[in-house]
C-alpha cells in the first residue's frame, strides 16, 4: 500500500517539477499562455490518486491506535477512537522485536549494498555499443530470459540449502543478488551519458574504472538513488524468504517476525496473565494488531524517503528537458 501511494506520489511531483522547470525556461507569461486544459486534467488526476492511495494509510494507522471494539464496529475513520496504544506497546514488549529490526537493518544495508554493486558493474558494460562488448547481444538476451523465467521456489531452496546457506543473513541477500530490473534501468541511464566524455577521458589516459568512478557514477545520482530505494524497499518488505530459509526463531527479520505475532490466546495462557494483563490485552485485537504491524513497517521507509526525494525530481527532470 505504501510503495503505491510513493509510486503515484512520485509521479505527480515529477509533474509539478516539469512544469516548474518550462516555467523558468519560458518565463511566466508564456507558461500562463500555454497551459492547457490537459495539463490542469493530469495534474488534479495525479493528486487525486495520490489522496486516494493516502486515505487507506490513514485509515490504518487511525485503527492501530483504537480499542478493539471501535475497530470491530467500523466506527474508526481517519481519527482514532477510544484511543490506545495496547497493540504497539504489545509489539514492542517482546524480546525479539528488537533483535529482528537490527535484523532488517542489516539486512537492508547489507543486501542493498551487494544489489548496488552488482548492478552497477553489470549495467555499465551492458551499455556499451557492439563493437566495444563482443557478444553483448547474447548477454543481453540472458539477462532478460533470466527476468522472465526463473527456477522456482523449489529448486532455489535446494541450492541455498547446498551451499549451506539456511539459517543465515547471506540466505536473505544473496539469492536476489542481481536484481535484472535494476541492472536494466541502469544500462539505460547510462547509455544516455554523453560519449564524448568517455573519449576525452580515454584522451588522457583514463581507465575503465576511472571512467566508470569519475564520470559515470556521478552523474547518475538520480538514477542510482532510484535504484537503492527500491533495493531498500524490496529487502524491508521482504518477510516470506525469512520463513524459508531462516530456522531459528532469534535470526528471523523483522517483517517475518511481525508477521508470526498473534494476538489470540489460549486458555493457559489467560490464567498465566495477571489482571492487569488481561485487561491490557482485551483493549486490541486482529484487526488493530495487525493495522499496528503495516505502521510499524512503513516508519523506516518514511524516514528514507525525503532523503532520495529530490534525485527523483531531478531525474526526471534533466531527462525530460532537452536544451
Amino acid at each position: 500500500m505504501l510503495d503505491v501511494y510513493i509510486n503515484f506520489w512520485l509521479l505527480f511531483e515529477q509533474t509539478c517539477a516539469f512544469g516548474a522547470q518550462r516555467m523558468k525556461r519560458h518565463g511566466e507569461g508564456y507558461m500562463h499562455k500555454k497551459l492547457k486544459l490537459s495539463d490542469i486534467i493530469l495534474l488534479l488526476l495525479l493528486f487525486g490518486c495520490g489522496m486516494i492511495c493516502l486515505i487507506p494509510i490513514l485509515n490504518t494507522i487511525a485503527v492501530s491506535f483504537s480499542d478493539r471494539t471501535s475497530a470491530a464496529l467500523g466506527e474508526v475513520r481517519f481519527w482514532p477512537v477510544k484511543f490506545t496504544t495496547a497493540s504497539y506497546r504489545a509489539i514492542v514488549q517482546e524480546k525479539q522485536f528488537a533483535r529482528s529490526f537490527f535484523i532488517s537493518v542489516e539486512r537492508v544495508i547489507l543486501g542493498t549494498c551487494i544489489n548496488m554493486v552488482l548492478s552497477v558493474l553489470m549495467a555499465y558494460p551492458l551499455s556499451k555499443s557492439e563493437s566495444q562488448f563482443k557478444g553483448k547481444k547474447l548477454y543481453m538476451w540472458t539477462v532478460i530470459f533470466t527476468m522472465m523465467f526463473n527456477g522456482g521456489l523449489v529448486p532455489t531452496f535446494m541450492v541455498v540449502k547446498n551451499l549451506k546457506l539456511i539459517d543465515t543473513i547471506w540466505a536473505l541477500v544473496l539469492p536476489g543478488a542481481v536484481p535484472v530490473f535494476h541492472v536494466i534501468l541502469l544500462m539505460n541511464f547510462f547509455k544516455g551519458i554523453p560519449k564524448s566524455l568517455e573519449e576525452a577521458a580515454c584522451v588522457d589516459g583514463a581507465n575503465p574504472w576511472r571512467i566508470l568512478c569519475g564520470i559515470y557514477l556521478p552523474l547518475s545520482k538520480a538514477s542510482l538513488a532510484t535504484v537503492a530505494l527500491f533495493c531498500v524497499v524490496n529487502h524491508w518488505n521482504a518477510f516470506f524468504d525469512g520463513k524459508i530459509y531462516i530456522d531459528s526463531p532469534e535470526k528471523l527479520p523483522l517483517q517475518t517476525y511481525i508477521q508470526s505475532l498473534i494476538v489470540d490466546l489460549n486458555p493457559q495462557q489467560m490464567a498465566s496473565m495477571t489482571t492487569e494483563q488481561l485487561a491490557e490485552h482485551m483493549k486490541m485485537s486482529s484487526l488493530t494488531f495487525n493495522s499496528a504491524k503495516v505502521v510499524v513497517s512503513m516508519i523506516p521507509i518514511l524516514l528514507i524517503y525525503p532523503f532520495l526525494q529530490k534525485y527523483f525530481v531531478t531525474g526526471i527532470v534533466m531527462g525530460a528537458v532537452k536544451e
